[in-house]
């Protein structure tokens, strides 16, 4: 199960998100268990990024949830570490 590392910008952004819409956190709580567990679980609908977000990935949250993330490896550990990038509206993380 990889580690999730979630970055300053992450941290912000999930913070005024659920300032401005308290009911999503179950939401993306359920949805960052599902990505802990499998990056490939259909309701996520884990997908590749391109151009300016080349080398990312993107799951969805909700209908207009998105979290951004990088998949690397622990420099130390080599184990599969997950780094949370942003969340957001489809508009304001792509």
């Amino acid at each position: 199960m990889p580690e999730l590392v979630l970055t300053p910008r992450f941290e912000r952004a999930f913070a005024r998100l659920i300032a401005k819409n308290p009911s999503f956190r179950e939401p993306i709580e359920n949805a960052l268990q599902r990505l802990a567990t499998d990056i490939a679980d259909p309701r996520l609908k884990t997908h590749h990024l391109s151009g300016q977000l080349a080398g990312l990935h993107a799951c969805s949250v909700a209908y207009d949830c998105r979290i951004v993330f990088a998949q690397q490896k622990h420099p130390k550990t080599g184990k599969k570490v997950l780094l949370l990038i942003n969340i957001g509206s489809h508009e304001e993380v792509y």
